[in-house]
């Protein structure tokens, strides 16, 4: 129900409703729909609450209402309708409505209940799509376990296909070469044969015709025809044999002439023979012995103080390791040692320098032996001693072609020496670097494995870094030289020695040749791979490294080696 109160005859200013209930209260409930508001509703219960509610249209001073304007005084009747009125008012606004509690109460419970809800289908929601995204991962890792079984299956057969082909194109190569050959000697067969008939018929007419002529000549012709054919002989030996001489005086300046030019050109180039490198290793030990040797032997202080520092360097050398530490610092001692701020005598300096190079052989040949990686720290330190220690290239070169004869060249022993003295076979065993004990000569094997662990220091030599460019014999180069004059010889390729000393070539060097050479290194490993499996010139008894165990052996490892290198990218 509502409530009101008669309007006053009296003019009032303009008014704006109020955000609140009609009675000028908070609404109890948010719900209810708000009513329109009439005249009525805006009608004040008391004077104070007919200024409350009224809101004037400037912001100044309200206006003054004139004593002439004032209303009426109410009568009885109209303030006991405004006290009933306002009576009404104060009772419905505490009336507690149990139906709107029960409405407010229901939508906690639901909204609770809808909270709830939700948050249980958020938790399932979010198991779901955890077993579903293990599931999905675990079918992941098993496809691409599956797709590595199948590709690892698929390499597997393609390295057995590749494997089976290249058998297949060995043997082809094995019976083109045997059926190429076999056509080129039936060729021979049947020229020889009918350039010997075709001489027989030359022949048989001579005879007849020579026949025939005496026939025709007689006895009166038969001394003057004689007399001729002497005379005739000796004109045409004579011819020949001044023939033969012009062709062998002219040979013989076309082979000085090249002999010159390429001497030149090797000159220019700092290039050697193999038998002048052989000859240069071989004076320089000689001078070694006669000179500063022998003056140190004689001397007796001298021999104390070489003696001493001799004991000094032995174990220093037994003391590398792979430690790049340990290296520069018994590098940094063995200079010191060997190579002192205050110095020595020539002959005390280079009685010490040969001293180094023996120690240094010696480790390698027994600790190479055992263990190849070894060899590294003990090349490092050579280079370094090369770099820096005056003479020593030439004393070191020379110790190692007397340890291991001519294969650091690499060449054959020459037929004397390069005084012309002749061989003995005891010196001449020396020489080529066998060790004699007790009357006996070391056995093949021995020599083979010693002799590659000297060569494979002198091979790490070649290609380790150094500051600045070493003696051209222990250059890169020289690498290449090395194998050139291998292969330019058969007589040293057909011993187990040589087959070993390429394997150890190969091994330490191979791969860094193949980057710088490329296609020529290529084709060149082509020539030795041949002369490994087939021959040399497609003879099988003459294979690399001869008939003999050792060198069977050492002719498989090269085989393998090269076949690893040119596969390599």
């Amino acid at each position: 129900m509502r409530y009101g109160l008669p309007r006053s005859p009296s003019p009032s200013p303009v008014r704006y409703p109020r955000r609140t209930s009609g009675f000028g209260l908070p609404s109890d409930s948010e719900s209810e729909p708000e009513e329109p508001v009439s005249d009525f509703d805006h009608t004040p219960s008391s004077p104070s609450s007919l200024l409350d509610s009224v809101c004037f249209d400037s912001d100044g001073e309200p206006p003054v209402v004139s004593p002439s304007t004032r209303r009426e005084p109410r009568s009885p009747a109209d303030r006991r309708h405004v006290e009933e009125t306002v009576a009404a008012i104060r009772l419905r606004t505490r009336h507690h409505d149990p139906y709107e509690e029960w409405e407010k109460q229901a939508r906690k419970d639901a909204l609770r209940t809808a909270r709830k809800e939700q948050a249980e289908i958020l938790l399932e929601t979010h198991e779901q799509c955890g077993k579903r995204r293990d599931q999905d991962l675990q079918m992941l890792a098993t496809t691409h376990d599956q797709q590595i079984a199948e590709v690892q299956q698929l390499l597997s057969e393609l390295k057995l296909k590749q494997q089976s082909e290249l058998n297949q194109l060995r043997i082809q190569w094995s019976e083109q070469d045997r059926a190429q050959q076999e056509r080129i000697e039936r060729v021979i067969r049947l020229e020889e044969e009918n350039h010997r008939k075709k001489l027989e018929a030359e022949r048989k007419k001579h005879e007849e015709e020579e026949r025939q002529r005496k026939l025709e000549e007689e006895k009166r012709l038969a001394e003057e025809e004689k007399k001729r054919q002497e005379e005739e002989q000796r004109q045409r030996r004579k011819e020949a044999e001044e023939a033969v001489q012009r062709a062998r005086d002219e040979a013989e300046r076309e082979k000085r002439a090249s002999f010159a030019a390429a001497e030149k050109r090797r000159n220019a180039l700092g290039m050697t023979l193999p038998e002048e490198d052989w000859a240069r290793a071989r004076q320089t030990l000689k001078n070694l012995k006669a000179g500063p040797m022998k003056a140190i032997k004689g001397n007796k202080a001298l021999k104390q103080q070489w003696s001493a520092i001799r004991r000094q360097i032995t174990p220093k050398i037994g003391q590398l390791t792979q430690d790049p530490a340990t290296i520069t610092r018994i590098t940094s001692q063995i200079l010191e040692l060997v190579h002192p701020q205050q110095g020595f005598s020539e002959a005390l300096y280079l009685a010490i320098l040969s001293s180094l190079a023996k120690a240094i052989l010696l480790q390698a040949e027994t600790e190479v032996t055992a263990e190849k990686k070894s060899a590294i720290p003990l090349a490092l330190v050579t280079a370094n001693l090369l770099e820096r220690l005056p003479a020593f290239t030439d004393i070191f070169f020379a110790k190692l072609v007397q340890r291991s004869g001519g294969w650091p060249v690499p060449s054959v022993i020459p037929s004397t020496d390069v005084d012309g003295a002749a061989w003995t076979d005891a010196t001449r065993t020396k020489v080529m670097g066998y060790r004699v004990s007790s009357g006996e000569q070391e056995s093949m094997g021995d020599y083979v494995t010693r002799v590659a662990g000297m060569m494979r220091v002198y091979f790490l030599v070649m290609v380790a870094p150094v500051a600045k460019p070493l003696d051209s014999m222990f250059r890169l180069p020289r690498y290449w030289t090395y194998f050139t004059r291998m292969m330019n010889d058969e007589r040293l390729l057909s011993t187990a020695v040589a087959a070993q000393l390429l394997y150890a070539a190969l091994d330490v060097g191979g791969m860094e040749a193949k980057y710088i050479w490329g296609k020529q290194w290529v084709k060149l490993l082509e020539l030795l791979h041949e002369a490994a499996t087939v021959g040399f010139g497609g003879k099988s008894d003459t294979l690399l490294g001869g008939q003999t165990p050792e060198g069977k052996a050492a002719c498989v490892r090269v085989q393998l080696e090269i076949e690893n290198i040119v596969r390599s990218a």
